[in-house]
């Protein structure tokens, strides 16, 4: 694998770009936004998502979705779900069969409750080779080389394998899986987790409730993930307790800040308009809630999420439903 191709120029499309241009003999980034690769190759900055982190000159900036494909052996694709479809639907006349396509998008699709996996092979056929990378990542500290460990899961886990060997480097680090399911329901779900991370914080309600909140969390994403066929021992790795304890925690989280933002009293579309990034856990609630309707799970937190964004349940009464549930043992 010599020729690397990212679709997506986001922040943590852009940190990729920087951290594994090393790895291959040619990157190519594509760009939705024309001023903004035009800016990119004057500057080899991303002013918009990721300011202040250098773009490697090997990094080839590009609008053209052809020419983005052009050549390309590996295929990661960093957009938000809502728009994974759409975009392979584009690039499929230009796709090859031994081309190699992973997902680094956490979130669901929302009309159809398919994985990002599943959206890609869905459109590009079941033959085609795909893997999905996730974990602990924040797209700065990643772009800024602090060292970084995350997943590769594939059904084909020589594919797995293979991408572990290019991707990782000094600073990052990558694990396989065979367990394609676990690894992203994982890491789509944190995100509606995170967001009650930063209710709980613009509230200022302590540690020992964000400790429990992200155990029952936890509990949550692992039933259902199971429920779908994951194994179990996924959600205690990099892309299950790792990704939610960071997702929950961290201050460079978008769905924590919509969390937060919510306790403060603004509304969801205040918060949504004044975002240049997307929040996935927001669409990734509607997913959920329907998943667990589906496969007979009980989702609490989950639930009362969905009622905050969605109707009108204030944060201090979404909180004070999950805490007046009927007891039961754990």
């Amino acid at each position: 694998m010599k020729n690397l191709t990212i679709i997506g120029a986001g922040s943590w499309g852009t940190a990729l770009a920087i951290v594994l241009a090393p790895r291959f003999e040619r990157v190519r980034l594509w760009v939705y936004e024309g001023d903004l690769a035009d800016r990119m190759r004057q500057t080899r900055e991303n002013d918009i998502y990721l300011p202040g982190c250098r773009v490697p000159e090997k990094v080839q900036i590009v609008t053209a979705l052809a020419e983005a494909m052009a050549g390309a052996e590996v295929v990661l694709t960093v957009v938000p779900s809502h728009l994974v479809r759409l975009i392979y639907l584009q690039i499929q006349p230009f796709t090859r069969r031994r081309m190699v396509f992973v997902s680094a998008t956490k979130g669901l699709e929302n009309s159809t409750l398919l994985r990002m996996s599943e959206v890609i092979c869905e459109v590009l056929g079941s033959h085609t080779r795909v893997a999905s990378i996730s974990g602990p990542t924040f797209a700065r500290e990643v772009a800024r080389a602090v060292p970084t460990a995350l997943v590769v899961a594939s059904n084909d886990f020589a594919v797995a394998e293979c991408l572990q060997a290019a991707f990782s480097g000094p600073t990052f680090r990558l694990y396989t899986s065979a367990d394609t399911i676990g690894v992203e329901i994982a890491g789509s779900i944190k995100n509606v987790v995170a967001i009650g991370a930063g209710v709980l914080h613009g509230l200022d309600l302590g540690h020992n409730v964000l400790a429990a909140l992200i155990t029952r969390g936890l509990a949550e994403i692992g039933r259902l993930a199971v429920a779908m066929g994951a194994k179990a021992q996924t959600m205690a790795g990099l892309a299950g307790l790792g990704d939610l304890v960071l997702t929950c925690t961290g201050d460079l989280s978008r769905n924590r800040m919509v969390g937060v933002e919510l306790a403060r009293g603004r509304t969801l579309q205040e918060i949504v308009e004044s975002m240049k990034m997307v929040a996935e856990g927001i669409k990734t609630t509607n997913a959920v809630i329907e998943l667990a309707r589906r496969h007979s799970v009980e989702m609490p937190i989950a639930e009362q999420m969905y009622q905050m964004l969605y109707r009108g349940t204030s944060p201090r009464e979404a909180i004070q439903r999950l805490m007046e549930r009927t007891l039961k043992g754990e």
